[in-house]
């Protein structure tokens, strides 16, 4: 068997990345992503392809922040390795697939295929979650009318609420950013991301109690693929009070009330009271995601 040929894609022959069965419906979960043809890469064994990858950025991105679109064929586990392992950007690597994917036999192949490819890359499993797709055929959740919502402009009061939020938190990016950084670091990456999302800063809102007090922030947002619900927290001394639904009920209203025909969501599987409240709220699971980090000597070289 040749070694496979790995290559940077363009414009001209963009069209090869297609040439690969796409077993798990990337292609339909990313009909809204928009992929720069430079950084689309693909292994080609005896000049068909036999794995590809799709880096992803925004508009206005410099280098990826992620590649979300990886596939290997059928038993080139090794091809899609050396894919990952040769793309001179070693970022997050997420991997898509349809809602039960373990029930089906034909999915839960493909799918431990390319984790396997990613494993022998050196990519570590940080996290799995569950997406969420709302549209108007499912009815606007029941706002329970229990807290206020204002604007904030300052930057340092969502800081702080971060911070607070991030001190007990079950979400594992947010682990991560402590482990490495911190509490300062976590609350920043949010707040970078927030402002990175092409929607207006004005949106941010921080929600009180009756008797004043802060009971937690929610930000709608776009992502570059349309809304979204950019974060829902509850601050650690008014949880058990239900604040998280009242949160997601409000943004998903604040979001549809400015145009929004869908609205998209995330939660890590591991966060079983925000996925009951996204169940509550009637948001169903359209897909899966696995979270991998690269090497940890790639993200800190």
């Amino acid at each position: 068997m040749t070694e496979p040929v790995i290559r940077a894609l363009d414009a001209s022959d963009a069209a090869l990345f297609d040439t690969l069965p796409d077993p798990l419906g990337a292609r339909e979960g990313h009909r809204l992503t928009r992929y720069r043809p430079d950084w689309k890469r693909v292994a080609l064994r005896d000049g068909r392809v036999v794995a590809r990858g799709a880096w992803w950025g925004g508009p206005d991105d410099t280098a990826p922040v992620n590649v979300n679109w990886f596939d290997v064929a059928e038993g080139e586990e090794e091809a899609g390795a050396a894919l990952l392992r040769s793309a001179p950007w070693q970022v997050e690597l997420e991997l898509n697939a349809p809602a039960g994917w373990r029930d089906d036999p034909a999915l839960r192949d493909a799918a431990e295929a390319r984790i396997t490819a990613a494993r022998k890359a050196g990519y570590d499993l940080l996290v799995e979650r569950l997406l969420y797709r709302w549209t108007p055929d499912l009815g606007l959740p029941q706002r329970p009318g229990r807290l206020e919502f204002r604007a904030e402009p300052d930057d340092a009061v969502f800081f702080d609420a971060l911070r607070r939020i991030h001190s007990a938190t079950l979400d594992a990016h947010a682990l991560l950013a402590i482990e490495e950084g911190g509490l300062d670091r976590a609350a920043q990456q949010e707040l970078d991301f927030f402002h990175w999302c092409p929607s207006p800063r004005e949106w941010w809102q921080v929600a009180y109690t009756p008797e004043g007090e802060t009971a937690g922030i929610h930000i709608p947002a776009h992502n570059p693929s349309g809304p979204c619900v950019g974060f829902i927290g509850v601050m650690p001394d008014q949880r058990g009070r239900g604040y998280a639904y009242d949160l997601l009920a409000e943004c998903t209203h604040f979001l549809v009330e400015r145009g929004a025909e869908f609205v998209t969501a995330a939660t890590d599987r591991g966060n079983v009271p925000m996925a009951a409240n996204f169940a509550k709220a009637g948001f169903p699971v359209v897909r899966e995601r696995l979270n991998f980090q690269p090497p940890r000597e790639a993200r800190t070289a």
